[in-house]
């Protein structure tokens, strides 16, 4: 097996770009009503600008926490059969971390 095997199809750059066309699974649920909550606070700006930064402020928590819920539906799922006590062969490892390092790639490049 060749290095560049282990490497994804898609760059992260292609994996951003399926995920916002709904091409491919995004990192975080509900896009659209993100971005709809991010242009109300921005609208709001100009009538009650400090109510706008905390809704902002909230909107950018929510992304993250679902964020951090993408992550652990993902380590739950990679890490899912050793839990149950089975001592995982090289290959599961490599494709573990293989999955880890798209996963990776993804969120720097957001």
């Amino acid at each position: 097996m060749r290095p560049e095997d282990d490497y994804p199809a898609t760059s992260p750059v292609e994996a951003v770009a399926e995920s916002e066309t709904g091409e491919g699974p995004g990192l975080v649920d509900g896009v659209d009503e993100l971005h709809r909550r991010w242009h109300d606070a921005q609208s709001a700006f100009v009538d009650d600008p400090r109510r706008a930064v905390q809704e902002a402020r909230e909107l950018v928590e929510d992304v993250l926490d679902r964020l951090r819920s993408t992550f652990d539906e993902e380590r739950e799922r990679l890490e899912g059969e050793w839990s149950a006590g089975r001592e995982p062969s090289t290959e599961d490892l490599r494709q573990a971390l293989q999955r880890y390092r798209t996963f990776f790639d993804r969120l720097l490049s957001v």
